[in-house]
């Protein structure tokens, strides 16, 4: 009988160091995944802030000069709706080390716009997701003034032209 004291610690000590395994496994998929949900919401916060400052007129003195020359509608109030924001994982960088997530805006608007106010309109969405992504992940000092490319701890992140649908 005092064998089978002994064998209830064994299978314990196998099962607790089999979920400990599991576990430890089990965390850094879950810590890729976070760091993704992370960027996901910052990108959707960075696109309507995007659309608000696009919207009210809010621009750099540069941009406006410019735009007032050439692209008078974009100043003026309008309505984007954003349709989709999808990201695709693009493997590996080797500059960075790191994998390469690529986002795309998808969305719509009335059609008095011409594709050179639609692709600075598009500019001023990717933007500011670009840069909410940076907030987020407090690499602000890690980028350019473009915020292209954003960083994150397991990732490098860029934008693709939004499709206007």
């Amino acid at each position: 009988m005092t064998g089978d004291n002994g064998q209830i610690s064994a299978e314990l000590l196998f099962l607790f160091g089999t979920l400990i395994i599991v576990l430890m496994i089990s965390i850094v998929f879950i810590s890729d995944e976070n760091e993704l949900n992370i960027a996901m919401a910052a990108a959707h916060s960075g696109v309507i802030e995007g659309l608000a400052t696009s919207s009210s007129g809010i621009y750099p003195a540069d941009a406006y000069s410019d735009y007032s020359n050439s692209k008078m509608n974009v100043l003026e109030p309008y309505s984007v709706e954003i349709v989709n924001i999808s990201y695709t994982e693009l493997g590996g960088d080797n500059n960075y080390d790191k994998k390469q997530i690529q986002f795309k805006v998808y969305a719509k608007t009335s059609d008095r716009f011409n594709n050179k106010e639609l692709t600075s309109i598009g500019d001023r969405i990717n933007y500011n997701l670009r840069k909410s992504i940076a907030v987020s992940f407090n690499s602000i000092n890690a980028t350019n003034k473009l915020y292209n490319p954003v960083f994150s701890p397991h990732y490098v992140y860029t934008t693709a032209n939004v499709k206007w649908v």
